[in-house]
């Protein structure tokens, strides 16, 4: 098995700087780091224990099988504060059968978005019997 230090997602935007205002000033992501210069510069975003770099550009949108599950503490806090930044949420914040609640929005290239939040009683924060 290969020892895996870190890992992200690349995403290769048709419009990389409409991108960065979207992730960046609209979603609020903090950056990790950013290399390169001009358009097709290169930013990377936290993504709790994960990483999203936004680089280089691409002549057709990111399959539709890409999507980003963002997990928050509070759904309807984030859904207050992205709202009023301009991103449009596709689907406001509820809870699923399935126990979580999740909103869900698309980012300027139509990549799925996720916003969940897992409640405190959910099977995902316990192992039963342990």
């Amino acid at each position: 098995m290969v020892h895996v230090l870190s890992s992200r997602t690349l995403l290769r935007p048709t419009d990389p700087e409409r991108s960065r205002i979207f992730y960046g000033e609209k979603l609020r992501l903090s950056v990790y780091r950013e290399f390169g210069t001009g358009p097709e510069r290169g930013t990377v975003y936290f993504l709790g224990g994960g990483f999203l770099e936004v680089s280089g550009r691409s002549d057709t949108p990111p399959s539709p099988g890409l999507q980003l599950w963002l997990q928050v503490e509070d759904a309807q806090a984030a859904y207050e504060q992205l709202v009023p930044q301009g991103v449009e949420m596709l689907r406001p914040p509820r809870k699923e059968p399935w126990g979580l609640i999740e909103m869900w929005t698309a980012d300027p290239d139509g990549v799925m978005i996720c916003i969940v939040e897992v409640p405190q009683d959910h099977p995902m924060r316990h192992r039963p019997g342990i």
